[in-house]
């Protein structure tokens, strides 16, 4: 079978051709049909990322996948061949956890090994492409409003970088009430996104009247909450500077530059909050795919683009240079 993958120490990225694998005791193996791109795929490509817990030389990349199921090892109940999926995105080994794609093989590949465990079964109408890429590029988001910010509604939410999460983001707040979204990104493409995807108002953060604007939209007070999906220092200072007393500034996008709080003494004395997140858990999968079968999530829109599997090299590159600025590339053997 045909798999893109990536050598974390050389930094070799290329697709192979290795045998179909046989699944283990316990384990289901996934005849993919599709698999999303991921901005921290590229970060691995690139070796800002590095895989903690991989055993192995090389891994497989992909922890956004969809499927059917094509073999049961044994002792795996309690699933049917030809059954509709999507795996979750890790899952806890020896007392930690482990992500598909990073830690051990993933979906960039005709067929993916799975512990019956992370399976989810899908509904028949909701599209393969979509329901890929639910974990972590919908449930991150999902996991850092409702878990990590913990938003309510009416509440005034600045989201910064509108891309694969930040989208997302954007509509899932409007689910659950936010008033107003703010949108913040550099890129007119992006800005537009924010709005077809829910947002109030969309503003370039070099605005020199963004202050000004922000109060004006709510009441004088602030951001209740302020995302940052950027990763990006110069985002996080003015996100701290928009916010309401008991702001809570959440950091979803990953740098490995330091934090800085301009003015410590006023942080403290308006008790604002910064709050770190990371990915989702199970949970957070499962409540996205009822309300996706229930019709309050519309993926639709958020499918930037389809490549063939031979195409994962072009689908990475359209992603480091950011020129067609796509929500979710995905990828379909």
């Amino acid at each position: 079978m045909l798999a893109a993958r990536l050598n974390p120490r050389t930094l070799e990225f290329s697709l192979v051709d290795l045998p179909v694998p046989e699944p283990g005791p316990g384990e289901v193996r996934i005849k993919v049909e599709a698999a999303g791109v991921c901005l921290s795929d590229v970060h691995l490509i690139e070796g800002i990322l590095r895989p903690p817990h991989l055993e192995q030389d090389s891994v497989t990349l992909g922890h956004e996948v969809a499927g059917t199921v094509d073999a049961l090892g044994p002792g795996a109940a309690g699933w049917s061949v030809g059954q509709r999926v999507l795996l979750q995105a890790g899952e806890e080994r020896g007392g930690r956890v482990h992500t598909r794609g990073v830690d051990y093989d993933g979906g960039w590949a005709e067929y993916a090994l799975a512990t019956a465990s992370t399976l989810v079964p899908i509904p028949d109408d909701l599209p393969f492409e979509q329901a890929a890429i639910i974990p972590d590029a919908v449930s991150t988001p999902w996991a850092a409003i409702t878990t990590t910010a913990q938003v309510r509604p009416a509440e005034a939410v600045g989201v910064w970088g509108i891309g694969g999460l930040g989208a997302h983001a954007v509509q899932l707040l409007r689910l659950i009430g936010a008033a107003p979204i703010i949108a913040f990104d550099p890129s007119p493409t992006a800005r537009e996104r924010a709005l077809r995807f829910g947002a109030d108002l969309a503003l370039d953060p070099a605005d020199p009247q963004l202050s000004d604007v922000v109060g004006e939209h709510t009441g004088g007070l602030g951001l209740a909450v302020a995302f940052d999906f950027a990763g990006a220092p110069p985002v996080r200072q003015q996100a701290l500077r928009l916010m309401s007393p008991a702001g809570r500034l959440v950091l979803v996008g990953l740098t490995d530059q330091p934090l800085t709080v301009a003015n410590g003494t006023t942080f403290s004395y308006l008790q604002q909050q910064i709050r770190g997140h990371y990915g989702s858990v199970p949970q957070h999968v499962l409540e996205l795919v009822k309300l996706t079968r229930h019709g309050r999530i519309d993926l639709s829109g958020s499918i930037s683009d389809i490549l063939p599997l031979s195409e994962a090299p072009k689908a990475v590159e359209r992603l480091q240079t950011g020129t067609t600025s796509p929500v979710r590339l995905v990828l379909r053997p």
